[in-house]
Order: structure tokens, then sequence, then C-alpha cells
């Protein structure tokens, strides 16, 4: 589940993620949620966002300046505490991270059931897993793709990812 080029035509932005979500995760398919991955795997199992999320107080570091080149746009912006004991703290030894943001909705209320593994200092919820999923389900709303070889913990992540769908592919 993930922003990508196929999904630009608005016919995509309605739809509505759960017939996609659930049967995956009931099947044991390793789910990685990327920025609209991440607003839909909490919208599909019950968890609300918000809009224009830059607007709320509080919370105005989290979007994009079109106006800079894309380097600028998806480089670094602001820290995320990774949360003691979950699945992503165990890839990297230290408790924070640079990530960018660039996204215009984020999470009001986190999904019933869904762990909160990455916040923001401003404390809004910047990754999550979903522990009853038989296999790895976690969602991430900034873009660790990008120059993902030059970053560690993209690096981690990924092969956390890969490794799930191989034990899964195995199965």
């Amino acid at each position: 589940m993930t922003d990508n080029s196929r999904q630009t035509e608005s016919v995509y932005w309605d739809r509505d993620p759960a017939p996609e979500a659930f049967p995956a995760l009931a099947a044991g398919v390793p789910v990685l949620g990327i920025c609209r991955g991440f607003q839909e795997m909490n919208v599909a199992f019950g968890g609300t966002l918000w809009q224009r999320v830059r607007e709320q107080p509080g919370l105005s570091v989290h979007h994009e300046d079109e106006s800079q080149p894309l380097d600028v746009q998806y480089g670094p912006a602001h820290e995320v505490r990774l949360i003691d004991g979950g699945l992503l703290r165990g890839l990297q030894d230290g408790e924070r991270l640079m990530v960018n943001s660039l996204h215009h909705q984020g999470i009001r209320a986190l999904a019933p059931g869904a762990r909160i593994e990455a916040v923001a200092p401003d404390g809004l919820i910047e990754a999550f897993s979903l522990p009853a999923a038989r296999r790895f389900a976690v969602a991430v709303q900034w873009h660790p793709e990008w120059k993902a070889m030059d970053n560690s913990f993209s690096r981690a992540l990924f092969a956390a990812f890969g490794s799930a769908a191989r034990e899964r592919a195995a199965a």
C-alpha cells in the first residue's frame, strides 16, 4: 500500500482500501504502508485522519514546500522517536530518526488494535504496526524509499519487509 504513480487518477482517491487490506493480512501477506498507504491502513482498520494536517494547531511542520527542488522536499524535515519495544525500534540502535515530511493528512485517531511505532516531537503519529497480523504489517507516514540506499534505517526497514515476504513465500 503506497503512494504510487498508477494512483494519480482521482478514481483511486476515494476507493475503500479495506477490501484489499483485510484479505492480504488474513492470508499472512506482509504489508508495508507508505505515505498514503499509511493513511489508508489506518482508515481501513477503523482510525481517522486529520485533513490538511498543517492547519491543525501545533502540527504545522508536516508539509512539503513544492517550490523547492525534490532533494529538499524529500530531505530530512524533522525527527521521530521510535517507541521502545516496537518493531521499528528493533531495526536500529538509537531511538531517534530523521524523516522527510510531505503529507497533507495525518492520524487523528489510531485504528483500534494498532500499535504506535513512531511519533513526531509534536505528538503526531508517524508510524504504526498491526500486532494481530500474522506477519509484518507496518505503516510509515514518511517516504523511506527516497534515497533508501543512503539511509541505514530505510535499508533495515526494507530488509525486514523483504525477509517477511520471503518467509511467506517459503511457507
